[in-house]
């Protein structure tokens, strides 16, 4: 049968049933039990009367007995009915009238808890109640990708796992915020809409707000805002939540994700690096109560102390480059070699950064990449050692950035004219450089303490629970299409 057949038949039923008094979609629930509690508690339920309720996932008559399986958010247990010689409630169905039932409905069962004779845990009812009638069905498989991602109510209920991988991402965020509330940080939501945005290398999502009719940016970081909170006189902060970066979708990006950012004030990057080492190790602990991951045929073993490795030196190595005095053609020619594609209009500093992409996608780690050049890093404070590079940091595991950190820069004229190369670099055409935040100097010259920050985003869960970002949040955005 074609999807409009079946349509076709269970609105026929929905029509039976209304004509019967029954209200297909009634507006409350007696349950006073989940089933993983009959599961897991059986020796202490034996013989009690409990009310379930859940989605029909299977139905087995045969004659006056019929078998249903009722999944709720917990687990499945067999719903075991026998036909009754007395009438049943009006708004109640029995096996005399089981045909109006259909897997994907709703209801709920009162009725003792025992095993059948072939020892399964049973909820014994002779009548059920409907909570909610489906009118489509849900499918046996479910493995087109663009129709899962599509119709993800429909994908979680037939591939459960996919529900089981959001809870451990909604494990992963409170771990995060578990570890940074219990050393003394606060959690302050900024703006989403900024007139000047900042704090990252991409390119913006651009609204138009009616009531100022002025156009307005979505954030591409959280970074700046929060920093300003330090010069409003906070001295640990962070938050968690959505940014938008107007660019591709591939395994580890997507324009729309979730994103933490924290600041300390009084520290840097030395105490940043030993912090969120720990931070790391905490989450994956609590999400998925290991250390050790395999992911991409790289072997993790997040259990010990990470090394550190210069920006520098990593590319002097493997490619012979000076990020000091860079050789351009030389940049470009390592980058053809790869199979790297592009039409390398790029800036110099950005073709550097592609350059160090081909060494971390190599690397297991876990390790530390410390001191980016100046050029790289228009946020952060320059190392007091060499004025070249910075005081920043990133964690390589398994080929990828797992975050990015640094000591801030509070000096408001160095910033000033680092803001200034971004914003040249942005007006000569690199839709990614930074913009001039003349607010945020503004800030700076009143006065921020030096400080330690961090940011990373959701892309670390899907790694390690390795798999592309798209399978590892709820709704994934997809071109239109309607039906």
């Amino acid at each position: 049968m074609l999807l409009e057949d079946y349509r076709k038949e269970r609105l026929k039923k929905l029509d039976e049933l209304r004509e019967r008094g029954i209200e297909p979609y009634p507006s409350e629930s007696e349950r006073n039990c989940k089933i993983q509690d009959v599961i897991n508690h059986f020796d202490e339920k034996q013989g009690q009367e409990v009310c379930v309720v859940g989605r029909i996932v299977a139905i087995r008559s045969f004659g006056k007995l019929v078998f249903l399986k009722l999944r709720d958010y917990t687990g499945e247990v067999q719903i075991f009915m026998r036909a009754s010689k007395e009438d049943g409630p009006k708004d109640m169905i029995g096996v005399s009238d089981i045909r109006l039932l259909d897997t994907g409905d709703f209801i709920e069962v009162t009725g003792k808890v025992d095993k059948s004779q072939t020892g399964e845990i049973s909820v014994f009812s002779d009548y059920v109640k409907l909570l909610t009638k489906s009118l489509r069905p849900l499918p046996e498989k479910f493995t087109n990708k663009e129709e899962r991602y599509r119709r993800r109510y429909v994908d979680m209920n037939v591939n459960p796992e996919v529900r089981e991988r959001l809870v451990r991402r909604s494990r992963f965020w409170q771990a995060t915020r578990d570890f940074m509330n219990s050393h003394g940080y606060i959690e302050i939501n900024i703006p989403v809409l900024e007139h000047t945005t900042g704090g990252a290398d991409a390119q913006p999502f651009v609204t138009h707000m009616n009531a100022l009719d002025e156009d307005f940016y979505l954030r591409i970081s959280h970074e700046l805002p929060l920093k300003r909170l330090l010069g409003g006189g906070f001295e640990k902060v962070y938050d968690i939540g959505p940014r938008f970066r107007n660019e591709g979708v591939d395994d580890e990006h997507l324009p729309e994700h979730i994103a933490f950012e924290a600041y300390a004030a009084y520290e840097n990057y030395e105490d940043g690096m030993k912090f969120y080492e720990e931070m790391i190790k905490y989450v994956c602990k609590e999400t998925w109560g290991t250390l050790k991951f395999n992911v991409g045929g790289f072997e993790i073993d997040l259990d010990c102390e990470w090394p550190r490795y210069k920006y520098a030196d990593l590319l002097k190595e493997k490619y012979n480059v000076d990020v000091f005095n860079p050789d351009r053609e030389q940049l470009i020619k390592i980058l053809k070699d790869a199979g790297v594609e592009s039409n390398f209009d790029m800036t110099t500093p950005h073709l550097i950064d592609h350059v160090w992409k081909l060494i971390r996608k190599t690397s297991a780690g876990p390790y530390w990449v410390i001191e980016e050049p100046l050029s790289l890093s228009p946020l952060a404070k320059k190392s007091t050692e060499n004025p070249l590079v910075t005081e920043r940091f990133h964690p390589v595991i398994a080929g990828t950035e797992m975050g990015n950190g640094f000591s801030e820069l509070n000096d408001p004229l160095d910033q000033l004219e680092r803001f200034q190369e971004q914003q040249a670099a942005r007006d000569a055409g690199d839709e990614e450089a930074q913009m001039l935040d003349m607010d945020f100097v503004e800030m700076l010259e009143y006065g921020m303490p030096p400080a330690c920050g961090w940011g990373n985003s959701e892309r670390n869960f899907w790694l390690l629970e390795g798999v592309p970002g798209r399978e590892a949040v709820p709704f994934p955005t997809m071109k239109s299409k309607e039906d």
